[in-house]
């Protein structure tokens, strides 16, 4: 099988890769216009694999994406190509309909062009599969019951709004011109190669140079955390098992809040990295809290009994040994981390 992936060069992408290549025998066709955020260095590991192929591509160019249907030949698409970061979906709300929402309409079309001309078997098995997350159902009180799959949408955010409505476009493509349409929706990921706006790297970073550690609101905002490589598996499994028409919800129903996840991660550092920069005494004197974001959401947390009975998938890394892994793989690899710092400090300064 040749399975297409949008945004294989993202952090979730990366690992999706890496899986496939890892554990099934498919050939992989990564397409990715290598924003800021992409992990570079494992697309050059990738690219000694003759399974994969790299080819640099924006979603929202339909002619470009109907050209490498044409020539590469996908059975399956797999979409995670979007802008993320909630952030700067306040400050950037356009990137983000431009990504979000016009890429996915742009993606649809240049998949549906492309699906009409296949026959029989061809057609059968074709699987377009989009990846969404649990922002789009919103705020959920304390004590709420996780959101199912047929929960209401109730995003907050720019981010999660243009997500809602990649959603929705999807759903329309597949009951109007029954392109085979599955979605999937995740809560917070995190592990290694994450980019560090995310909060976990973020955390761990600012930590170990001595920088402040900013906590929105009061830090008792609770994510449902899933370790990255449990998602990719799940998204495999949902790509070659999953009902076409219907949604999972993909968690590991790791609820914490945000200054239980900041604490830890201090904690473990006192442990791994005792040798503090200058002026530190404690991990956890770094931390500052600052006035909370616009539309913030309290809580998020998804039911995934549908996942686990209908396809029998079962996330495997707890969060504390997600965690620390996650720590331990940043400690372990700062050249990777500090040439994005560096660019990332060299842009700021040109910017003010």
């Amino acid at each position: 099988m040749r399975v297409a992936i949008t945004g294989g060069a993202g952090f979730i992408g990366t690992a999706v890769i890496s899986y496939l290549l890892d554990n099934t025998s498919h050939t992989v066709i990564n397409l990715d216009k290598l924003t800021y955020a992409s992990v570079k260095s494992s697309s050059n590991e990738f690219s000694k694999n003759k399974r994969y192929v790299f080819l640099k591509a924006d979603v929202c160019d339909f002619s470009i994406l109907r050209e490498i249907f044409e020539l590469q030949r996908p059975d399956m698409v797999l979409h995670l190509a979007a802008e993320t970061h909630v952030d700067t979906s306040i400050s950037d709300p356009q990137s983000f309909v431009d990504a979000n929402v016009l890429g996915t309409y742009s993606l649809l079309e240049a998949t549906r062009s492309y699906w009409s001309t296949l026959k029989g078997k061809a057609s059968e098995q074709f699987r377009f599969l989009h990846v969404s997350t649990d922002e789009v159902f919103g705020d959920l009180a304390f004590g709420e019951k996780p959101a199912s799959e047929d929960h209401t949408y109730i995003p907050s955010s720019p981010y999660s709004a243009t997500k809602a409505c990649s959603d929705h476009l999807v759903q329309a493509w597949g009951r109007t011109y029954r392109l085979p349409v599955i979605i999937s929706r995740s809560s917070n990921n995190y592990g290694p190669y994450q980019f560090p706006e995310k909060l976990i790297p973020h955390v761990i970073l600012s930590a170990i140079r001595g920088k402040r550690i900013p906590i929105y609101g009061d830090g008792m905002q609770i994510r449902d955390w899933l370790f990255v490589e449990d998602h990719a598996r799940a998204l495999v499994t949902i790509l070659s098992e999953g009902s076409v028409g219907h949604s999972y919800n993909v968690s590991a129903s790791h609820e914490q809040k945000n200054i239980y996840v900041v604490h830890t991660i201090c904690d473990f550092l006192e442990e791994l990295a005792p040798s503090k920069p200058s002026g530190v005494r404690h991990y956890r004197d770094l931390i500052e809290f600052v006035n909370d974001r616009p539309g913030h959401d309290r809580r998020y947390a998804l039911d995934t009994s549908k996942i686990e009975m209908e396809l029998g998938w079962f996330p495997e890394k707890s969060f504390k040994k997600g965690l620390l892994s996650t720590v331990k793989w940043y400690l372990e690899n700062n050249s990777w981390w500090r040439d994005i710092l560096c660019t990332e400090e060299k842009f700021n300064q040109g910017s003010n």
